[in-house]
């Protein structure tokens, strides 16, 4: 895996925006659409707005997904991946369609919807972060599975997650935060022609040390990135430790 280390995570944002958008021109080019999920969290605050500023890349012929989303919230709460989403890709970006997930009374069934969606065709880029528990998406350590036969799933959130959306400033208090969600699989993230993951902050530090240099195990699904022929990783020295700057850490 190809992995740089910049000074902070506005570089590192930076960057890893730069290369979405090179990943979108190049889809683009060769076909007629793009299509890509997108994590929402504040760790991709900076490659969403980098991303947003990248000239050459028609929005109208880009087809977005929606990585995750808690179950039990009310459909206007603040808190949902699916406003921020809303907020930072569509209305910003205007894709073509912004296809959000939507539990509801019956998340079993809108994880069959949202399989369909993404079994339509290929997903060419994914955009996504590494959880401080190691989590891809809302796969924790106890429910992660490498190779998972649905793409999409309902599963129970551990605490050390719940935990970081408080520390995310997400919520208030850890009574706040649900603990069931709705998440793509990581077979269904790894299905992705690209992979681009932002890692800034201290308190990825350990996750993404286990997810470079431990085993490949569900103890840090994200290992599981590893094992991808097109995946790239963009840190900042808080996550990864001193280092020359930026500079290619592993390849």
């Amino acid at each position: 895996m190809d992995v740089q280390v910049f000074p902070d995570r506005a570089a590192a944002g930076r960057a890893a925006g730069a290369a979405a958008a090179a990943a979108l021109r190049a889809t683009l080019a060769r076909q007629d659409t793009a299509r890509v999920v997108f994590a929402a969290a504040p760790s991709q605050l900076a490659t969403l707005a980098a991303l947003r500023a990248a000239p050459g890349i028609d929005w109208s012929r880009v087809i977005a997904f929606h990585m995750d989303e808690y179950i039990g919230l009310a459909p206007d709460a603040p808190e949902r991946f699916g406003r921020f989403l809303r907020e930072q890709v569509g209305d910003l970006l205007r894709p073509r369609e912004l296809h959000l997930i939507s539990p509801g009374d019956d998340p079993e069934a809108e994880c069959a919807r949202y399989a369909e969606l993404l079994a339509a065709a290929p997903i060419d880029l994914v955009c996504l972060g590494i959880g401080d528990n190691g989590h891809l998406a809302f796969n924790d350590p106890p429910v992660a599975d490498f190779a998972d036969p649905h793409p999409v799933k309902v599963v129970a959130l551990d605490d050390a997650c719940r935990r970081q959306q408080v520390g995310d400033g997400c919520f208030a208090r850890l009574d706040d935060v649900p603990e069931h969600a709705v998440t793509l699989t990581v077979p269904a993230l790894l299905a992705g022609r690209r992979l681009i993951a932002t890692v800034p902050g201290a308190a990825k530090h350990d996750a993404l040390h286990a997810a470079l240099e431990g085993p490949v195990t569900t103890a840090c699904p994200a290992s599981a990135l590893r094992g991808h022929p097109a995946a790239e990783l963009y840190a900042d020295l808080a996550a990864y430790g001193p280092c020359p700057q930026p500079q290619t850490a592993h390849r």
